[in-house]
């Protein structure tokens, strides 16, 4: 396997299907890599050379934030919504949706599985 950005990328997949498993590199981005490097970006990981391998690591290195620095910055700047108490920042404290989407019937995958209110306060009695 060919280790490119600290991360092993499939060999039986072509180049810009292999760069997407790279945090931070979606499919236009490993497109746009293909073409700025000048790599056939449909030839399989396993038939590249040594040297083509490097010119995507350096063209990486010196253009896209990947892996654990986009990690970090991405943290950080939530940390910092959090930290200046902003309304962004409030909504990612409370782990409700952050974008505008509504909360009173839908959001289930930022507030997590539906809790019952209160219980059954009263009991049966027997007559």
């Amino acid at each position: 396997m060919a280790r490119v950005a600290g991360i092993e990328i499939p060999n039986d997949k072509r180049l810009w299907v292999s760069l997407m498993s790279i945090y931070g590199i979606g499919e236009s981005r490993a497109k746009e890599l293909c073409e700025a490097t000048k790599l056939d970006k449909d030839k399989f990981v396993k038939d590249m050379t040594e040297v083509e391998l490097d010119v995507v690591r350096k063209y990486i290195e010196e253009n896209f934030k990947v892996e654990g620095e986009l990690r970090q910055s991405i943290f950080r700047e939530i940390k910092r919504l959090k930290d200046i108490r902003s309304y962004r920042g409030i909504r990612h404290k409370l782990g409700l949706p952050v974008r505008g989407q509504r909360t009173r019937h839908n959001a289930r995958t930022r507030k997590g599985k539906s809790l019952p209110v209160g219980g059954l306060k009263r009991t049966l009695e027997k007559t």
